[in-house]
């Protein structure tokens, strides 16, 4: 499969004529908790030639290949992919984490890592977390048989909501960091039985309902509801980041 996501890249090069600066997986397999079935979630930051950003008409900022049930491709403009750094998006921030890399061979990911503490905003990401979680715990589990896969989503977001609250730093992306903060031991044995499942089981694996997880959901949501409400919000001015986007599209 690492040949056939490396050969797919290249060929998007070669259409759309960009270069691929970063490529990583962005789903449950970089998270830590896939199935056997789980599809590749591959996402990219690409740049075009100088001429494509001085024209007055302005070229789409993603490249999304269509969907199977094997890849799902998809990749930012490099100056959509700052601005949204800038903003202090989550899932930008959990790619340039990403325990499974399959390009970055001019240091991009590297020097935007070096610039993650200085430009996250505590508060953005909190609210960010918080809203996927309540959303996901809201809508998904609160029916008598809920998917196991949906249940995973709303305890990674919360964690990495608390792991802000707690450390006031970026949170990791990958599940079993974020675990380290929790102290609850009937909330890690329960995770460590459903991973047990989920690594076994379909992405459509049913589970009744889990009393434990759903109340330890709802108090840490209320607790960091709370909390976050208290962090100041933050905005850093981009120069730095217009200095790598001129860097990277020359």
């Amino acid at each position: 499969m690492l040949d056939i996501i490396k050969s797919k890249l290249k060929e998007i090069e070669q259409q759309e004529k960009v270069h691929v600066l970063y490529a990583c997986e962005s789903g449950s397999r970089a998270w830590g908790f896939p199935s056997p079935d789980s599809d590749f979630d591959v996402r990219f930051i690409y740049a075009r030639q100088v001429n494509d950003y001085l024209n007055i008409t302005e070229k789409s900022d993603t490249i999304d290949l269509p969907v199977n049930e094997v890849l799902d491709i998809g990749g930012w403009d490099v100056r959509k992919a700052l601005k949204l750094f800038l903003k202090s998006n989550g899932p930008l921030y959990e790619w340039l984490q990403s325990p499974i890399v399959y390009v970055d061979d001019v240091g991009f990911a590297g020097k935007m890592k070096q610039l993650m503490t200085n430009y996250f905003s505590l508060r953005a990401g909190g609210n960010h977390y918080l809203s996927m979680a309540l959303n996901t715990l809201n809508e998904d589990l609160q029916h008598d048989r809920v998917k196991i896969k949906r249940c995973f989503y709303a305890l990674r977001s919360t964690l990495a909501c608390k792991w802000i609250v707690q450390k006031q730093t970026v949170p990791p992306m990958e599940f079993g960091r974020l675990r380290e903060i929790e102290t609850d031991k009937d909330l890690q044995a329960t995770i460590d039985d459903l991973l047990k499942i989920k690594s076994v089981s379909d992405e459509k694996m049913l589970m009744v309902r889990n009393p434990i997880i759903n109340s330890w959901l709802e108090i840490t949501l209320s607790d960091c509801r709370q909390a976050i409400a208290e962090i100041p919000a933050t905005r850093r001015q981009p120069d730095e980041l217009n200095e790598i986007f001129r860097k990277y599209i020359a």
